[in-house]
C-alpha cells in the first residue's frame, strides 16, 4: 500500500508520515514560527525579531505555506496602520510534542558536547 495521498492544497502527501511531518515543518523558519507561535499570537513584527536573520520575503512566504497547510491562522483587523496577527490552529499546536522532543534531544546533545570537549583531568 504505497500510494500516494493528496494534501487539501494540491501537494502530493509521500507515503511515509515522517516524510509527511518533514514535508510540513522541514524549514528552519517554520521550527522557529511554531516554537515562538506556542507561546501565543504574535504580530509579524514580533516574529521578524524574536526569530532573527530571517527575510521579511522568506517570513512571508513561510507564513503563507504554513496558512495553507492549516498549521496557523492569520487575522487581520481592520485599523490604521493594518494590524496582523498569526496564531497556531490546533492542527499547529499538536506539534508541540515535537517540538518538545526536539528541545530536549538538542539540550541532552548540547550536554553531551560540553561533557566531550571538557579537559580530561585523569590525562
Amino acid at each position: 500500500m504505497n500510494e500516494t495521498m493528496e494534501h487539501q492544497t494540491g501537494k502530493k502527501l509521500p507515503p511515509c508520515p515522517v516524510e509527511t511531518t518533514l514535508m510540513l515543518i522541514s524549514s528552519k523558519w517554520k521550527i522557529l514560527i511554531i516554537r515562538d507561535l506556542l507561546g501565543g499570537k504574535k504580530r509579524f513584527g514580533e516574529l521578524k525579531k524574536s526569530i532573527g536573520s530571517v527575510s521579511q520575503k522568506v517570513l512571508t512566504a513561510n507564513l503563507r505555506e504554513m496558512e495553507a497547510d492549516g498549521l496557523l491562522t492569520r487575522t487581520v483587523y481592520a485599523e490604521v496602520p493594518p494590524r496582523v496577527e498569526y496564531e497556531l490552529s490546533a492542527l499547529g499546536r499538536s506539534l508541540e510534542p515535537v517540538l518538545k522532543s526536539m528541545e530536549h534531544w538538542g539540550a541532552d546533545y548540547q550536554a553531551l558536547l560540553r561533557v566531550e570537549s571538557a579537559p580530561n583531568i585523569c590525562e
